[in-house]
């Protein structure tokens, strides 16, 4: 098992070298950067006293050099001009659009990102596990239905829609202040207990509208993987051998039907990202994705590098804690090739 985790750890490490270099490329495909927009817009306005800052900056961040080399400077293989350093270095780059440090920027968001992400996936499979598991095993009821039908309406309603309702009930019910991922007044205080109080209550709409319909897809995905374990041969012979229902389903179709339950751990972190860019607008979310947003829209090329990688980086460990779980659910997985010889 020790084997298998070094190993996938070191798989990481190619891996997130050419997802890097690729969001590099797709950001630089565009035509112009951030600087020489503004310096078109300076050029056509008749404003030439700021060119010269805006040509200094192009120097300063290595955008006169080739492509390749940018990229290397940009990583932190590379000695930038001035001593520039790069992400190995812990130097995440200039926000031209703020005017600031990548990591001021972010740095605020990060960790919000990182806990509204991790809230959704627990209520993503806190729900749909058992709702799954009692669709499959009483297929055809009432409560399958049901379910089915609210499956369907979670996919089907926008999560705006669904984030405004949400919003107005629970201000109208609860008090609950609309917008944001805390009351207004913790915004500017220290961490203390209230104030992550305020955060745990302020995450629910949130969690709830962006997980929706990753918790209908799921449950028809189990649902669909238990039905198809349930009707294969070894289940009757179990069933004809005189084994209870509840052992029959948790010793191997159970088992069988988590492999891809549990794979989508590591492919849910970047849908729940980019499904909750429009969400983070309309909630006032102070996460990342309306920072991306405008960071795309701008060409702020540091920004939305940096950005789309640590959505990569996360993406890279949702599917290592994914792996490791499959593994220890299915030891075929780990074994690998050893196990075929």
């Amino acid at each position: 098992m020790i084997y298998y985790m070094v190993r996938r750890i070191l798989t990481m490490i190619p891996t997130l070298l050419v997802i890097s270099f690729l969001i590099f490329l797709i950001i630089e495909l565009p035509a112009g950067d951030y600087i020489s927009n503004q310096i078109a817009a300076l050029r056509t306005s008749g404003e030439s006293a700021s060119i010269a800052k805006l040509e200094f900056l192009r120097k300063e961040f290595a955008l006169d050099r080739p492509f390749f080399e940018r990229y290397l400077i940009w990583i932190g293989a590379w000695p930038g001009p001035n001593g520039f350093d790069g992400l190995l270095q812990g130097n995440w780059g200039w926000s031209f659009e703020f005017d600031k440090p990548v990591n001021e920027v972010v740095g605020p968001t990060l960790p919000l990102t990182i806990v509204l992400n991790f809230a959704t996936i627990l209520f993503v499979y806190i729900v749909s596990f058992p709702i799954g598991m009692y669709s499959a095993t009483r297929q055809y009821s009432w409560g399958d239905y049901g379910f089915t039908f609210l499956g369907y309406l979670g996919l089907a309603v926008p999560n705006f829609l669904l984030g405004l309702i949400l919003l107005y009930l629970f201000n109208r019910w609860f008090g609950l202040s609309v917008g944001g991922l805390m009351a207004p007044e913790y915004i500017d205080q220290p961490f203390s207990f209230d104030k992550l109080m305020s955060i745990l209550a302020h995450l629910i709409v949130p969690t709830i509208v962006i997980g929706t319909s990753g918790t209908a897809a799921m449950i028809r995905r189990l649902r669909a993987n238990l039905l198809d374990e349930l009707h294969k041969q070894y289940v009757t012979t179990g069933r004809a051998k005189g084994l209870t229902e509840r052992k029959l389903l948790t010793k191997y179709p159970l088992r069988m039907a988590l492999n891809p339950f549990i794979s989508d751990i590591g492919n849910l972190i970047p849908s729940l990202v980019s499904g909750s860019v429009i969400v983070s607008v309309v909630l006032n979310l102070p996460t990342v994705g309306p920072v991306l947003l405008s960071a795309l829209q701008s060409q702020d090329q540091f920004l939305a590098g940096f950005i789309l990688l640590f959505v990569a980086v996360l993406t890279l460990f949702g599917m290592l804690v994914s792996d490791i779980l499959l593994a220890v659910l299915d030891p075929r997985i780990r074994l690998g090739g050893r196990a075929a010889s």
